[in-house]
């Protein structure tokens, strides 16, 4: 596989449109524009990603102390595949370090099996359940919890 090149630069509101718009088409339960404001507001590192220009991925990451918390990463359908959740989470690692963080903490559903094995590629490893933390079409859905000590 080839490298992924990806220019990162801090979600400002003018990305907001392709950013929901994204976020509505691949999540069962999308974050509104207002939580992405929110985060923005709070201080979260929020970050969009792009390729040759484009936009591709975006991230927001909570830091507490010596914790990162990942609170979203989504590649954008028509790019995943291609190595693009690899290289954001990648970046979004070395920003939690280059912040003092001595762990990353992230939910994920237990049935995205394709986030699953990412996250467990990169070392993260399993350490707790949520039963029913996720909101579905049919029924809640249990988180998996995950850390990743840096």
């Amino acid at each position: 596989m080839t490298q992924v090149r990806l220019e990162c630069r801090p979600m400002s509101a003018s990305d907001l449109g392709w950013v929901v718009s994204v976020e509505a088409a691949l999540h069962a339960s999308p974050w509104s524009r207002g939580n992405f404001d929110d985060a923005m507001s709070a201080g979260y590192a929020c970050w969009t990603f792009r390729e040759c220009a484009s936009p591709v991925a975006y991230a927001v990451l909570m830091s507490v102390l010596d914790e990162a918390h990942l609170l979203n990463l989504t590649v954008a359908a028509d790019h995943q595949g291609r190595g693009m959740g690899a290289a954001v989470l990648s970046f979004l690692l070395d920003e939690a370090r280059r912040h003092g963080a001595a762990q990353c903490f992230l939910e994920v559903r237990e049935s995205n099996q394709v986030a699953l094995s990412l996250y467990r590629s990169r070392g993260f490893e399993a350490i707790g359940r949520r039963k029913g933390y996720y909101p579905g079409t049919q029924a809640r859905e249990d988180a998996i919890v995950m850390r990743y000590r840096l």
